[in-house]
């Protein structure tokens, strides 16, 4: 039954939600627990993982140092491929065909080749160049020196991971430039700005928040890419490292177990850095401060209260009537002021008409 209100007339019921009821997705997800835990309780009693073998080698010193060098073959990598993908980008976006074509090539060539054969070409660089000359075209040489000797298996990785690293980083940079409104580049010229102070200041600063998330996840593929680097073949880091003491030791699993809860130990770390930066880039965005004064006066028209914010819904309430006051009915009695009709009495001024005495000519005399 509907309310009422005080002035005697019915009002509307609020909504009344119901929640939608999903059994099937619940019991999919009891499914998927109960197979979680039948996996960890199978793993528990297997004797192929061996645990007490993989607490034993978790912490080993041959492991630990071979995480460290996975962690310096990422970061070095990385840094030389932020830079160079940066100016490939900038050199896709010239308006010289020149520049962009150089640019276009170096990406068709890294990313349309498998980066386990590019380590392999790496690898075979000694073989292919045996030294390596500094000096003037179609002269002799200034220095030189055997390439064996100037790279060694550790460089060799580095450079072939960055230039790889570098195609994908160039299109993420150049995606994220191209974000940017035009408007921002044409506005900061007209402050006159150069080209320089317009990239640093205007234009990265808000493609930033485009170029985190899939640079993130460039860097975390970068962390497992190193386990290829045995192509070169570079055998110290992490994954190779685990593989040749498994080779002595006959214990496959518990180090292939050893080496997967080291690289989820650097990638959980790389995903934790990853959300800050995104959150510290992505401020402003979504989070305007609503107006509560027009939000309210909507809301009283339309029954619906806007809730402005990154990812917030929207409210639905039900229209509610407006405060309803007692009728103001106009007073009866007349007003108590005096009234204002003109006076009826007649003006006392006195008559303007003309005498009616004879005049006072002087009486005609006898001549």
């Amino acid at each position: 039954m509907a309310d009422t209100a005080a002035n005697g007339r019915p009002t509307e019921p609020g909504i009344k939600a119901i929640r939608l009821r999903h059994p099937w997705r619940n019991i999919f997800a009891v499914v998927l627990l109960l197979i979680v835990a039948l996996f960890i309780a199978d793993a528990a009693v297997r004797p192929a993982f061996d645990w007490p073998a993989v607490g034993k080698y978790i912490f080993d010193q041959r492991i630990s140092q071979a995480a460290f060098v996975t962690l310096q073959l990422t970061v070095y990598s990385m840094i030389i491929a932020i830079i160079l993908g940066v100016t490939l980008a900038i050199m896709r976006l010239s308006p010289n065909p020149v520049v962009s074509s150089i640019a276009w090539v170096y990406l068709w060539v890294f990313r349309g080749t498998p980066v386990y054969v590019q380590l392999v070409f790496w690898g075979l660089i000694g073989t292919i160049y045996q030294s390596i000359d500094i000096g003037l075209p179609f002269t002799e040489p200034w220095v030189s020196f055997p390439t064996r000797v100037a790279l060694s298996a550790f460089i060799l990785a580095i450079v072939g991971l960055a230039l790889n690293e570098a195609a994908y980083m160039a299109e993420i940079v150049r995606a994220g430039l191209l974000s940017v409104d035009s408007g921002q580049e044409e506005a900061a010229t007209a402050l006159g700005m150069s080209w320089f102070q317009t990239m640093v200041r205007v234009i990265v600063p808000q493609s930033m928040r485009v170029i985190i998330p899939p640079a993130g996840n460039e860097v975390i593929s970068m962390l497992k890419t190193t386990s290829l680097v045995t192509a070169i073949p570079f055998t110290l880091e992490l994954y190779t490292r685990s593989r040749d003491i498994s080779a002595v030791t006959f214990e496959t699993v518990p180090l292939l177990i050893v080496a997967s809860m080291w690289y989820l130990f650097f990638t959980s770390i790389l995903m934790v850095g990853q959300y800050f930066l995104e959150k510290r880039f992505a401020r402003g965005i979504g989070d305007r401060r609503p107006n509560k004064k027009a939000d309210g006066a909507t809301a009283s028209m339309t029954g619906v209260t806007p809730v402005v914010g990154g990812n917030q819904p929207t409210v639905v309430l039900p229209p509610t009537d407006p405060p309803t006051d007692p009728p103001t009915d106009p007073p009866t009695d007349p007003p108590n002021d005096p009234p204002n009709d003109p006076p009826t009495d007649p003006p006392n001024d006195p008559p303007n008409d003309p005498p009616n005495d004879p005049p006072n000519d002087p009486p005609k005399g006898d001549r």
